[in-house]
């Protein structure tokens, strides 16, 4: 009975590969590995995991890692065989993976879009003026992965205060938060009027700002009532 450590050691040296190199491809698969790690499992002072161990046998080519370890395979016909048996079963299966008739049939699963219901606000978010977002009149409309996973509902522009990027009725899709960073276009609360603004602070001041630069930026005070809704996703 051979030992993990040797079987490792056997197929790394076969694909070519220093321990560094072969700690590398196991990390890129999903199973981090230091060639530290690796050293102690070809000395046999520690073992990989279950799934790590799987990972090394597709790497390195193992065929059959029982046979390995245990000297013969007795669910595996071809364990009995020398090479010359074991080529002639292998040229044998190549011969009737040319027959249809003898080979499974794959069953195609066909892709169904992922659906969902989001709330369309029907009351429109001012990019210019103003206008309350009432959050009890809405929509329903279902979308598909054209909108981002996180959009939470949508609500409509309404002015040219965004444009280029958003234009006088144009949907947003809108990702619910309370807090923005600088830069960040969201949908805000202002002294009973919303917006889709930027959001910048210059120096200690808060402002929501238009990408169309005929509007001025208006300035949140501390006795205002501000409220960020959320931010723009889509």
């Amino acid at each position: 009975m051979a030992s993990i450590g040797s079987i490792i050691t056997k197929y790394r040296k076969n694909a070519g590969l220093n321990q560094i190199e072969l700690a590398k491809r196991l990390t890129d698969a999903g199973c981090p590995t230091t060639n530290k790690a690796l050293s102690a499992w070809e000395r046999d002072k520690a073992e990989p995991s279950v799934s790590t161990l799987l990972h090394l046998c597709l790497i390195l080519q193992i065929p059959d890692i029982y046979e390995e370890y245990f000297g013969s395979n007795p669910k595996n016909p071809l364990s009995t065989l020398n090479d010359s048996g074991k080529e002639k079963v292998l040229d044998y299966i190549e011969l009737l993976h040319l027959r249809s008739c003898y080979v499974k049939e794959r069953k195609v699963i066909p892709y169904v879009p992922r659906r969902r219901t989001l709330h369309l606000y029907t009351t429109s978010v001012s990019a210019g003026t103003g206008n309350f977002l009432d959050d009890g009149q809405y929509e329903e409309i279902e979308v598909g992965e054209e909108i981002p996973e996180i959009a939470d509902y949508g609500v409509r522009i309404s002015g040219d205060s965004m444009e280029p990027q958003f234009i006088d009725l144009q949907v947003v899709w809108v990702h619910s938060q309370e807090t923005l960073q600088d830069g960040e276009i969201g949908i805000f609360y202002l002294n009973g009027m919303s917006y889709c603004k930027r959001l910048e602070h210059i120096r200690n001041d808060a402002f929501l700002i238009s990408l169309n630069k005929k509007y001025a930026p208006i300035p949140v005070r501390e006795d205002d009532s501000f409220r960020t809704f959320g931010k723009v996703v889509r």
